[in-house]
């Protein structure tokens, strides 16, 4: 299976904002976020779907988007943090974290074509990192 650009940004081939890793998760802000504080948390190890993760696999990324949901919360004093898993935009198992006030925040559909904002995006990654 050739590498996602998730598995390319687990190794560092493509930069990131990263907040959290450990042996087998790794979480980062999203470049084109929904709202402040967008979070990836991905597995490791490269599967299409977070349902064809082997169950280990699969409890050890919902735990580590437990702690990250909890994280965005707190450190950003948000009222709410959602959660979306959509499967058809990369082939590699990713939950989006998402912290929001309102349903027209979570809804909002963010401009893929916008330059990211690397300097805000590095200062919300240093404030959220673990």
């Amino acid at each position: 299976m050739q590498d996602s650009i998730l598995t390319k940004i687990i190794k560092g081939d493509v930069p990131s904002h990263k907040i959290y890793e450990d042996a087998p998760k790794f979480a980062f802000l999203d470049i084109h976020p929904v709202t402040t504080g967008h979070v990836l948390v991905v597995p490791k190890r490269q599967e299409p779907f977070v349902w064809d993760l082997p169950e280990a696999d699969y409890q050890a990324l919902m735990h580590a988007c437990k702690l990250v949901a909890q994280r965005v919360r707190e450190v950003l004093h948000v009222p709410f943090v959602g959660t979306q898993i959509v499967g058809i935009d990369v082939p590699h198992a990713h939950v989006h974290i998402i912290p929001f006030s309102t349903m027209e925040e979570f809804r909002h559909a963010p401009d893929m074509q916008a330059e990211p904002d690397h300097e805000a995006l590095a200062g919300i990654a240093k404030t959220l990192a673990f």
